[in-house]
């Protein structure tokens, strides 16, 4: 840990909280407020990312050190650093939910390597003022599922936080998992992410509710200068291109995520950042069989707000929160209404191009949108899976028959029995529409799946797989884990040793608790 080159920006800049004490509290005029993790008292390292601690500065041979494990874990503070929980507000399923804040994290410090900057902070290291009626603490399943999902989306090219560390606490846990009532003691878990912020679009939205305007000028001017230094111009015009930039960002970040069938699950505006990256792996999911109006969490499992098909829309409503709380620094809403609709006009031209190359087609055509909307209707006749449909159509050749196209994505379906009639009719086709397409294009069939295979995984982290890591870790047996972290490192390479987990989900996970939806609970 002595080669990391500490900074502490954040806190030495903006404006912190007058009071020190831990207690839950409305927190006024300020962005942070210091705290300390609460020392665990038997914190053992399960895994850490060689990657990631190079990328922020940390030689590979310290990862097993008894500093790393105790920085990382919150039982020592390092030199030099003061600790801090942010504040901020947020929109969460649709309505205002005023003070919101770092509930169950805790950063650290900012180190910078390598000309970059980033955020070292910990998920589960105990109570702050802004952790409401909840205990700061999180349990081992979701730990598990967030250090192993940032860095399966890394991979994948899905802009996103990274894991550094999981570390086990040592001490037990108190969670109602289904919020039914049956509360039960767990592991406790720490997670190390990195960032180069966890900015949120909630911290904007808390000054201008406030009318901390001053603050809120002295926050935009801040992130300007530190994360978007390209921005110039005058004050107003600098504003105006910051939101311009906050909004590119997440439309592609949300294509990525239409991409690889990754749903969110909780998209409220204080879990969306403002470098367009994934923040906080809660009930998130990846799409088994093609269902746009599917979502992975319990407590949406009723309007379904964040399926996985409204995701751009929500992401748009994200923005125009964040648009109100720039409003007082531009006075002016017509250049923020223009991006705002620019934003959905972008992100549909942008899915056409996405989805054709997940086609392997390159040329564009009067009629793409008809034969996506047709393609993605076929998808939904029969339980049929995203990732393998769109992985296997590298196993179809110009010269095929829409037949014998067909048979080649057969896998993918749950009930191969309904593939009859109708059904079968349709899919024909649609295939024979595509064979025409395919013959229209210059490059070759090898050209043309070389490019399919870099945008279509074949392994994603299905969240039945991420449930049998929880289970074995569960009995101390962490080898899945290491496992899965392998595997998802290369998810376009065929890696036939892992043949095993390229196959749709299991019977038995669909309705098993942590396979389909999940809760909030962490």
């Amino acid at each position: 840990m002595k080669h990391l080159q500490l900074h502490n920006r954040f806190t030495s800049e903006l404006p912190a909280d007058s009071s020190q004490t831990n207690e839950i509290r409305q927190v006024s005029n300020a962005l942070f407020s210091y705290v300390n993790p609460v020392k665990p008292s038997a914190p053992k390292l399960l895994h850490a990312s060689k990657e990631v601690a190079e990328m922020v500065g940390i030689h590979a041979d310290e990862i097993q050190s008894e500093a790393f494990l105790n920085v990382f874990s919150g039982k020592e503070i390092l030199e030099e650093t003061r600790p801090f929980a942010m504040c901020y507000a947020g929109h969460q399923f649709g309505n205002w939910a005023g003070q919101l804040g770092d509930g169950r994290a805790i950063n650290l410090t900012e180190v910078q390597h390598n000309d970059q900057f980033f955020t070292l902070q910990l998920k589960g290291a105990g109570k702050t003022p802004y952790s409401r009626t909840a205990d700061g603490l999180a349990v081992l399943r979701s730990s598990i599922r967030e250090y192993l999902c940032a860095e399966a989306m890394h991979h994948l090219g899905v802009p996103t936080t990274r894991s550094l560390s999981l570390i086990l606490s040592g001490d037990p846990v108190l969670r109602d998992i289904l919020y039914n009532g049956n509360p039960a003691y767990e592991k406790g878990a720490v997670v190390c992410r990195v960032a180069p912020s966890f900015i949120r679009f909630g911290s904007f939205e808390m000054l201008a509710a406030r009318n901390e305007l001053k603050n809120l000028k002295q926050f935009v001017e801040y992130n300007i200068k530190y994360y978007f230094p390209e921005i110039t111009g005058e004050a107003k015009e600098q504003y105006l291109k910051f939101f311009k930039t906050v909004a590119d960002k997440t439309r592609e970040m949300i294509l990525h995520w239409q991409r690889v069938g990754f749903v969110h699950g909780v998209m409220n505006t204080d879990n969306m950042s403002i470098h367009g990256i994934t923040i906080d792996y809660g009930p998130y999911g990846w799409l088994e069989n093609y269902d746009p109006n599917w979502t992975p969490n319990t407590t949406d499992s009723q309007n379904r707000r964040y399926r996985f098909g409204n995701q751009p829309q929500v992401a748009q409503w994200n923005l125009f929160q964040l648009a109100n709380s720039l409003y007082p620094l531009i006075n002016e809403a017509e250049p923020l209404e223009k991006i705002l609709e620019s934003f959905m006009t972008d992100f549909n031209s942008d899915y056409t191009k996405m989805i054709l190359a997940k086609l392997g087609l390159s040329t564009l055509a009067e009629n793409d949108e008809e034969f996506i909307a047709y393609l993605e209707s076929n998808l939904q006749l029969s339980e049929t899976d995203m990732t393998i449909f769109y992985r296997n159509l590298n196993k179809i050749k110009k010269t095929d028959s829409a037949k014998k196209a067909l048979q080649a994505i057969e896998d993918a379906f749950y009930k191969p029995e309904e593939i009859k009639d109708t059904v079968k009719d349709n899919w024909l086709l649609w295939f024979t529409d595509y064979l025409d397409r395919l013959n229209q294009e210059n490059t070759s069939d090898g050209e043309r799946i070389r490019l399919q295979n870099s945008v279509n995984p074949k392994y994603v982290l299905r969240n039945y797989m991420a449930q049998l890591a929880i289970d074995a870790a569960d009995k101390e047996d962490y080898s899945l884990i290491s496992e899965l972290y392998e595997l998802l490192k290369n998810p376009y390479d065929e890696q036939p040793e892992y043949e095993k987990w390229f196959t749709k989900r299991p019977d038995w996970a669909r309705s098993k608790v942590g396979c389909s939806m999940l809760s909030c609970s962490s």
